[in-house]
């Protein structure tokens, strides 16, 4: 089976990014033959960032070149510049959709694939399958195309032109697919929820354990990773950390973002002086070692759908604290131990933003579940989740997720 899989970003960077590029390599393991059709920018060195990727020669619509915009973010921050589609005038949304509908066509022409995989529930699948509506055609959820959704009302009918009628969609939770219903009007029966998946091989715990007693003299390494953005709830967590002055710690602050809410984040994170490392953006294989060396990890996001980040971290044996998001509770809601420590959200202005009166009672949960579990740390000798932590990541390993991916595939080829 030939596939195209089609992104309107980069094919990295994000979690977008990383569960195209898992979906491609466990479907050529599969023995199918991949293509891509991305977005990225003029200077985009492909085999650096993306070199393992298995797929021919990839059709890439470099932002700047072939489009006279910079490359336009499914999320208002992105790891790198980029512009928003609330901000994109008629004229260069026209630009922009006549560019991706161009060279969507020329692919399709000249790979003829059996089956077309889009990322979001956005413009560039509803195009897609506007103009290709004899394709079988699966999109993949991935929470951010909600979120556009509902701020960029004037593009609404755009996106439902097309997104109604694609043959299925991967949703990551039942939550998400609920919400893909309420949104899209798109049939329950076309929804399927496969989840996420992480690299277990990649991500799996050092052959010494940082975790098991540490010293009360040793600092506890904690550990941040995603995107630098207000959304994500970075700083309200370094005004947790600023309240833990009894035991020592170390924070690492991991991921890119851009404009004013980066910069905040990082001039925040220059406030906690020596007792603060700012990695920047990270490979993957870096990232799994700077888990390897942490004992806790720590996501209080406002807005998600399954952090793969999360299962990352947990495989790496981290302790984690995050935010009781809908795609974590249904995750690990029968999960009943204290490596995962879920806190309430605060009360929300909005779907990323919380009540200006809600901060102080959400830095404080922070600050407590960080402290309870800094306590574990310190003196639990397990350096290990319990089973059922374990057979939870089992279940999303990459390999489980794609086996639930192909019997879609199956499904609407059938």
């Amino acid at each position: 089976m030939k596939i195209l899989h089609i992104l309107s970003q980069i094919p990295s960077f994000t979690g977008s990014g990383t569960y195209l590029q898992a979906t491609m390599q466990h479907a050529s393991r599969y023995g199918y033959t991949n293509y891509l059709l991305a977005g990225v920018p003029a200077n985009f060195e492909f085999a650096a960032h993306c070199g393992s990727l298995p797929c021919l020669e990839p059709e890439l619509i470099r932002f700047g070149q072939d489009i006279d915009l910079q490359i336009v973010g499914m999320s208002d921050v992105m790891p790198y510049p980029s512009a928003k589609f609330c901000e994109l005038d008629a004229d260069e949304l026209l630009r922009y959709e006549a560019c991706f509908d161009t060279r969507l066509q020329q692919a399709v022409a000249r790979w003829q694939p059996d089956l077309i995989h889009a990322h979001h529930l956005w413009l560039l699948t509803s195009l897609a399958r506007q103009r290709f509506p004899d394709i079988p055609l699966v999109a993949s959820c991935h929470g951010s195309d909600l979120r556009q959704f509902h701020a960029c009302g004037h593009l609404q009918p755009q996106v439902m032109r097309g997104c109604r009628n694609i043959d299925a969609v991967c949703a990551l939770s039942l939550e998400q697919k609920h919400q893909i219903i309420d949104t899209y009007e798109i049939p329950s029966e076309k929804i399927h929820i496969v989840g996420a998946g992480y690299n277990s091989t990649l991500f799996q715990a050092a052959a010494t354990n940082t975790s098991a007693n540490v010293p009360a003299n040793t600092p506890i390494n904690i550990i941040y990773a995603g995107k630098l953005s207000r959304a994500k709830g970075v700083p309200w967590l370094i005004h947790a950390l600023h309240q833990i002055t009894d035991t020592e710690w170390h924070f690492h602050l991991v991921g890119e973002g851009s404009g004013a809410e980066k910069e905040e984040i990082v001039a925040l994170s220059e406030t906690l002086g020596t007792q603060a490392t700012l990695h920047g953006s990270v490979t993957p294989e870096h990232l799994a070692d700077l888990f390897k060396a942490s004992h806790l990890f720590v996501l209080p996001s406002f807005y998600e759908g399954v952090p793969l980040v999360v299962l990352e971290a947990l495989g790496c044996k981290c302790r984690v604290v995050t935010t009781n998001l809908p795609g974590i509770a249904e995750v690990f809601n029968t999960l009943k131990c204290d490596w995962i420590q879920r806190i309430e959200l605060p009360k929300m202005e909005s779907i990323d933003r919380p009540r200006s009166d809600a901060e102080a009672g959400f830095i404080h949960r922070l600050e407590q579940s960080i402290r309870l579990q800094m306590v574990s740390i310190r003196t639990q000798p397990s350096a290990q989740p319990p089973e059922a932590a374990q057979q939870i990541l089992r279940k999303y390993e990459w390999g489980s997720t794609f086996s639930r991916i192909e019997k879609v595939y199956r499904q609407i080829l059938a």
